[in-house]
């Protein structure tokens, strides 16, 4: 009889090659800027604030099982602390930096209340969180009231030049936020979350920290919706509480998740894209756009739960544990 030994692995050739295409694409997409024209730039800002809000909402939901429908709380949050600064003579890109560092305080402050909710009650919760702030928001005439306000500060820069700078503060953390959860994946902290993701009491009895750990994702992922509102505020300088407070921020996380891969590093990715090439040629058709996203994003949670990457039988980034038996007749990780 033959005995079947186990063992944990953490990457693999694909894995490898996949971890070295990323860097080198990161590397060309830091000279666009200086290459391309002022529409591609623009464009790739916005693929750039996608990505960071489908990578934030998986971490939540996919990783630690706190499906929020209210992250628009932190986009709101960050696009109008940025504002706020700028309006006291905050040079703008650093009242950028502050506004995402203070949405993230913003998730600190809000998770003992938030947190002592799970499920649907958890998710009603957060879009409370967020219809408060739009009021608050609404309230007050030196934010523009309900009627919007633009973004002092950045009529200082050439047209060019504040487009680059903008490209480059998205992609910035975007990295910053790629490598976050990557680090967490990587980490006993990942492997707990997600121990508290599929049974949240099972993994309390076997000395799994849960309110910190959720405590901490709930953070990281304010962070990066107040990231992601302070960049679109520099990428369209203009903003009113109705759109970056709207809940179609919430229909568009779930559709780049659902649709690309909840669960994993590489599906949000895919989904961002999938989901940058649908508003580009769809998006004129207002709400049949958004029911056709909805209907979507419902279609690939019924029929293929774990997104389009499940399809793709290799790993391009060695996140996670994986636990593989040697022997005759099993395969080796490609």
């Amino acid at each position: 009889m033959t005995a079947l030994a186990y063992r944990i692995d953490r990457s693999s050739r694909a894995s490898r090659i996949g971890s070295s295409v990323l860097i080198a694409l990161g590397l060309i997409l830091a000279t666009v800027p200086q290459f391309f024209v002022a529409t591609v730039v623009q464009q790739l800002t916005s693929l750039f604030i996608f990505v960071i809000l489908a990578v934030m909402w998986n971490a939540l939901a996919g990783y630690g099982g706190l499906v929020s429908v209210g992250q628009q709380a932190f986009i709101g949050f960050g696009a109008y602390g940025t504002v706020f600064l700028a309006q006291r003579d905050v040079p703008p890109y650093l009242a950028v930096l502050i506004a995402a560092g203070a949405s993230a305080v913003l998730a600190a402050v809000l998770a003992p209340l938030v947190l002592r909710l799970r499920g649907g009650p958890f998710a009603v919760g957060t879009w409370v969180v967020a219809e408060t702030l739009a009021l608050l928001v609404v309230l007050d005439h030196s934010l523009g009231g309900g009627t919007g306000v633009s973004l002092r500060g950045l009529n200082v820069f050439r047209p060019d030049e504040r487009r680059a700078y903008t490209y480059w503060l998205a992609l910035a953390f975007l990295v910053l936020l790629l490598g976050a959860v990557f680090v967490l994946l990587r980490s006993r902290t990942g492997a707990g979350l997600q121990a508290i993701r599929d049974d949240e009491e099972a993994a309390a009895s076997l000395g799994v920290r849960v309110w910190p750990m959720k405590a901490g994702l709930y953070v990281l992922a304010g962070f990066g919706g107040g990231a992601a509102g302070a960049l679109i505020l520099a990428n369209t300088l203009f903003i009113e509480p109705r759109s970056i407070f709207g809940v179609q921020w919430t229909a568009y996380m779930l559709f780049m998740v659902l649709v690309g891969g909840i669960g994993t590093f590489e599906g949000p990715l895919l989904g961002a894209l999938l989901f940058f090439g649908v508003q580009y040629f769809f998006a004129d058709y207002d709400a049949w756009y958004l029911i056709g996203l909805g209907l979507t994003a419902g279609a690939f949670a019924l029929f293929l739960p774990r997104g389009l990457w499940s399809l793709v039988p290799v790993r391009l980034l060695p996140v996670g544990y994986h636990l593989r038996r040697d022997g005759p007749g099993f395969d080796r990780p490609r």
